[in-house]
């Protein structure tokens, strides 16, 4: 696969995953959910940015996580340059390219949302607000896809969490959290051709069309 086609990927991942986050932050207020199907909702949450809202303690917190993450997403991205350079399996390439922008994707939210919106807790927030809610690298990750496919008690005979009630799926997501997930599900599934010997015949015929 050609670098150009992984950032097509990349580029469609990003614009699906901010028009949707986008159009959240400006027609929901915060917790407001829309019932899809009985196993698919809209709910609008917004978090930290770290899996499972889990939250940095400190002043420092979510500096340090949003500037982690950048440094992770320069990483990330030489790692897709020098997998198309090296002609790795597209399973690697279109893997590293899901993660590369289900990364940068939430890294925006991070970086820009705290002094673009207002917050959305008493009335859907305004693009380019006068009153934003944070500063620069301390915006909050907009989630809402959840998907409860199954609520009720667990039996008795579960140890620990017997007799407990239980939602499976209980997480709220993105789209961006989705390229990552469905990027890593790739690289685990795929192990051996995505980290296995280059395909010799595509080399092969990229090298005849570019000769």
């Amino acid at each position: 696969m050609s670098l150009k086609k992984a950032y097509l990927i990349v580029f469609i991942i990003l614009l699906v995953d901010q028009l949707s986050k986008i159009y959240i932050k400006t027609n929901f207020v915060l917790g407001e959910e829309i019932k899809v199907f009985d196993w698919f909702r809209i709910h609008f949450i917004e978090n930290e940015g770290m899996a499972w809202g889990t939250k940095i303690p400190g002043d420092y917190g979510k500096l340090f996580l949003t500037l982690f993450r950048i440094v992770a997403v320069f990483g990330i991205g030489y790692w897709l340059w020098d997998s198309v350079r090296k002609h790795s399996s597209n399973y690697l390439i279109v893997a590293v390219a899901l993660i590369l922008a289900g990364a940068f994707g939430n890294i925006i939210d991070s970086v820009f949302y705290g002094v673009i919106f207002n917050d959305s807790h008493h009335a859907a927030s305004t693009l380019f607000s006068d009153n934003p809610y944070g500063t620069w690298f301390h915006g909050k990750v907009v989630d809402m896809l959840y998907f409860p496919i199954w609520k009720g008690t667990l039996p008795e005979w579960i140890p620990g969490v017997g007799g407990n009630y239980f939602t499976f799926f209980n997480a709220i997501f993105n789209i961006a959290d989705m390229a990552i997930s469905t990027g890593v599900g790739i690289l685990i599934v795929f192990n051996k051709r995505a980290f296995g010997t280059t395909n010799k015949e595509e080399v092969a015929t990229n090298e005849e069309m570019a000769a």
